[in-house]
């Protein structure tokens, strides 16, 4: 999604309440057994669609339901970011599953193993 300075002050404002959603407000025990971190918010230039990429460390198992319960508590997360965002029209919430961080990790231990021998 190409952005401008007010799309990236908006998915910059909504990264901050959707993380602060996430750790104290969501009361979802798939979402609370389970470390999640908002890695990025990307909002379309219309502001109807919002994607919202999250990090969640665990087992397969677990990311899968971290990623149901977040997407079930979508409706909840458009209302408080209607109410705390101010906008004309809320974006639609799509959540999605960020592994950048677990690939780093991966390709960290590679290059490790890969320097002693």
């Amino acid at each position: 999604m190409k952005s401008n300075s007010r799309t990236t002050r908006i998915s910059d404002e909504i990264k901050r309440e959707v993380s602060s959603l996430i750790q104290f407000e969501i009361k979802d025990p798939r979402i609370s057994s389970v470390m999640i971190s908002v890695i990025r918010v990307e909002t379309s230039m219309d502001l109807k669609l919002c994607k919202i990429y999250v990090s969640v460390f665990g087992k397969e198992k677990e990311k899968k339901e971290a990623l149901e319960g977040l997407k079930n508590a979508s409706g909840f997360v458009r209302k408080e970011i209607a109410r705390s965002v101010d906008l004309r029209n809320t974006p639609e919430i799509q959540f999605l599953l960020d592994e950048t961080a677990e690939y780093a990790m991966k390709m960290d231990v590679l290059i490790s193993e890969a320097n002693k021998g």
